[in-house]
C-alpha cells in the first residue's frame, strides 16, 4: 500500500480532487474512492519482495549520489575559503619570489594607497564640475568636505599573506546604489530587472526575468555596468547576502530594490569581493550584522560599506579569480552530472512502482488464490467491524476541541516562528492521527489565518526550494 500511494497514478488522481489553497487537503472519501488492481495475497508478497530488492539497491545508489553532492558542496566552500586566505595562490607567490631579476610587484598596501588617491581625485573632479555647472567659484577649503571612507577594523581579522592588506568595501568602491522599487511586468521588450531569485550559487541566472519599460524614469541611472557587484540585502535569514558579479551578459540591464549594486574602483577585481562574501568568512560576517524582522533578514548598505575584504596585489587577484573559476566550473559540471543521476533514479523508481502495480514486475502464478476471493473476505471483515459499537461522537468532539484549543496555546507559548510539523506534534497530532483530528486542526489554522492571527512562512534550502512551512501567532 505504501508503494501504491507513491505512484504517479495515485498522486495525479489526488491532485485532481485536492481542496484548499492555503492548506491543501484531500478528503478521506476521495482517497477511499481510488481504484487499483487488487492482487492475490501470494502475488502481493512476491511484488513486495521484488520491490524491496530493487528499491533498496536504488535507494543505496541515491544515498551515495547525495553524499557525493554534499562533498562537492563542501569542496566548493573550501575553495572559496582557500581563495580569500591566499592558500590557492601560495605556490604562485613562492614562484614569483624566486623569479630572477623580476621587478617587484605593487603590494596590496601600495595598491590601496593608489586606489584611495584616485578615489579622492575623482570626487574632487566631480565637485569642480558641479561648481562650474552652477557658475560658482569653489569655496575656501572645499576639499576638506571630502567624505573619508570607512577604515577596516582589523582587531578580529585573521592574518593575511605577505603583500596583502585589509580594505573596506567603502574604500574600494566608487558608487553604491539601491535598486528600483517600481512594479515590474512580463513585457520582454523592456529592460530586464534582476531580482534576488536571479542570484544563484554566486552566479547570475537570467531565467525568470521581469522587466521595466525602456523609458522608465530611473533609467539610465540604474543601468548596471560591467563588473558591478550585486548584493542581496533583504531575504530569508538563510539566503540574505547572496552575491554575484554582473558581466554584461544582458545589456542594458537593471536591478530591483532588494539588491544593492557596488561599483569598484580600477585595481580591484569584483569577483574577489563576491568570493569573500559567499565564503564562510562572509557568512560569519552576515550573521554578525544582520537585522531580522518578521521573518525577513536585512543587511543595509552602510554595513556592506564597512565590510573588510582582503586586497592582494592586482596580478594575484586575477590569478585567484581565474584559478577559482576553472575549478568551480569543474565542480559545477560534476554537480550537474550528480543531479542528472538523481533525477534518473527518481524516474527509475516511478517506473518500478508503475510496473509493480500494473502486473509487470513479477510473473503471475495461476495457482494463486483469486483476488476476488480475497476481496470477498475483506468485505466480510469490514461488515463485522461495522457491527462493533462506535466511539461516542461527543467524546470524540471533546478530544478534538481540546486539541484545537491546545494549538493556540502551543503557538502562543512559542512566541516566535515554529515549524508546522512541530506545532502539530505538540498538539498530539502525529503519524496515525485520526482524520477528524487533522481536519479540525486545519480548520482552526484557516480560521486563525482569516482572522489575521496567523503568519505562515515557507522555509527554503540554499537553492530556494521549499522544505516546509513555519507558523507564528500574531497579536489580536
Amino acid at each position: 500500500m505504501f508503494g501504491l500511494v507513491q505512484t504517479d497514478g495515485f498522486i495525479d488522481s489526488m491532485c485532481d480532487v485536492v481542496q484548499g489553497a492555503l492548506y491543501p487537503a484531500v478528503r478521506p472519501k476521495d482517497i477511499a474512492a481510488f481504484k487499483f488492481v487488487l492482487q492475490s495475497p501470494s502475488q502481493q508478497t512476491r511484488i513486495v519482495e521484488k520491490l524491496e530488492e530493487l528499491l533498496s539497491d536504488l535507494d543505496a545508489g541515491v544515498a551515495e549520489l547525495k553524499a557525493a553532492q554534499k562533498k562537492l558542496g563542501q569542496y566548493r566552500q573550501s575553495l572559496l575559503k582557500a581563495a580569500v586566505e591566499g592558500v590557492l595562490t601560495a605556490e604562485w607567490r613562492a614562484a614569483r619570489k624566486v623569479g630572477a631579476g623580476e621587478a617587484a610587484q605593487e603590494t596590496g598596501a601600495a595598491l590601496l594607497e593608489r586606489i584611495l588617491t584616485e578615489r579622492r581625485a575623482r570626487w574632487e573632479a566631480k565637485q569642480l564640475a558641479k561648481f562650474a555647472e552652477q557658475g560658482k567659484t569653489p569655496p575656501k577649503d572645499w576639499q576638506k568636505k571630502y567624505p573619508e571612507p570607512v577604515s577596516p577594523d582589523t582587531s578580529n581579522l585573521p592574518e593575511l599573506p605577505e603583500g596583502w592588506v585589509w580594505a573596506t568595501v567603502d574604500q574600494l568602491t566608487d558608487e553604491q546604489k539601491y535598486g528600483s522599487s517600481s512594479k515590474t511586468n512580463e513585457d520582454s521588450t523592456g529592460v530586464p530587472i534582476l531580482r534576488m531569485g536571479n542570484i544563484q550559487d554566486g552566479d547570475l541566472d537570467f531565467s525568470n526575468l521581469k522587466y521595466l519599460p525602456a523609458d522608465h524614469d530611473e533609467f539610465p541611472g540604474l543601468f548596471l555596468q560591467d563588473g558591478d557587484l550585486l548584493f542581496n540585502r533583504t531575504n530569508s535569514p538563510e539566503l540574505v547576502g547572496k552575491t554575484a558579479v554582473y558581466r554584461a551578459q544582458v545589456s542594458p540591464c537593471s536591478f530591483a530594490s532588494y539588491l544593492i549594486s557596488v561599483r569598484f574602483s580600477q585595481g580591484y577585481v569584483p569577483e574577489l569581493a563576491s568570493t569573500f562574501i559567499n565564503s564562510v568568512h562572509g557568512k560569519h560576517w552576515i550573521k554578525s550584522v544582520v537585522v531580522q524582522q518578521v521573518g525577513q533578514a536585512n543587511v543595509n548598505g552602510s554595513k556592506l560599506a564597512a565590510l573588510a575584504v582582503p586586497l592582494p596585489p592586482f596580478d594575484e587577484q586575477k590569478v585567484i579569480v581565474s584559478s577559482l573559476q576553472a575549478q568551480t566550473n569543474e565542480i559545477v559540471e560534476q554537480l550537474k552530472n550528480v543531479e542528472t543521476s538523481i533525477k534518473q533514479s527518481a524516474a527509475q523508481r516511478k517506473n518500478i512502482l508503475k510496473a509493480a502495480f500494473s502486473g509487470q514486475l513479477v510473473p503471475q502464478d495461476t495457482n494463486d488464490e483469486p483476488a476476488s476471493v480475497l476481496l470477498k473476505r475483506i468485505r466480510a471483515e469490514r461488515d463485522e467491524r461495522d457491527k462493533l459499537p462506535k466511539l461516542r461522537k461527543t467524546k470524540q468532539q471533546k478530544e478534538i476541541a481540546a486539541m484545537v484549543s491546545k494549538l493556540m496555546d502551543v503557538l502562543a507559548e512559542a512566541a516566535d516562528w515554529l515549524p508546522a510539523q512541530e506545532a502539530f506534534r505538540r498538539c498530539g497530532v502525529a503519524d496515525g492521527a485520526q482524520t477528524e483530528q487533522l481536519e479540525a486542526l486545519y480548520a482552526e489554522l484557516r480560521a486563525l489565518d482569516k482572522a489575521g492571527r496567523l503568519a505562515v512562512q515557507p522555509v527554503t534550502d540554499t537553492q530556494g526550494r521549499k522544505l516546509h512551512d513555519r507558523l507564528k501567532l500574531l497579536a489580536a
